[in-house]
């Protein structure tokens, strides 16, 4: 089988709702992270579906950037490409001892 984590930094209802056609401006985006590069285009073409633009936070050990806490997931889904490329990159992971 083939991991992707997707879908994570948005609530359920939105998913139908918050969506915008290609090339609006505006647009929302949403991460996807995996070790498999065809399961990151299957959920490309999801989000495409429901209005979101993707942006890869691959490979999957990088999917804690996206996870609670973190910038990303902080903005959910209230956030174009450029955005939560940024929120990405700001990630800080936390160490517990």
């Amino acid at each position: 089988s083939k991991v992707v984590k997707a879908f994570t930094h948005i609530q359920a209802p939105r998913i139908t709702t918050a969506g915008e056609a290609a090339g609006a401006p505006g647009r929302l985006a949403l991460s996807a992270s995996s070790d498999f590069p065809q399961a990151v285009e299957l959920v490309t073409r999801l989000y495409d579906r429901f209005g979101f633009d993707t942006v890869d936070n691959s490979p999957l050990g990088e999917s804690w950037r996206s996870g609670p806490g973190q910038p990303a997931w902080l903005a959910h889904e209230h956030q174009t490409r450029a955005e939560l490329i940024v929120n990405l990159a700001r990630a800080r992971r936390l160490t517990v001892r």
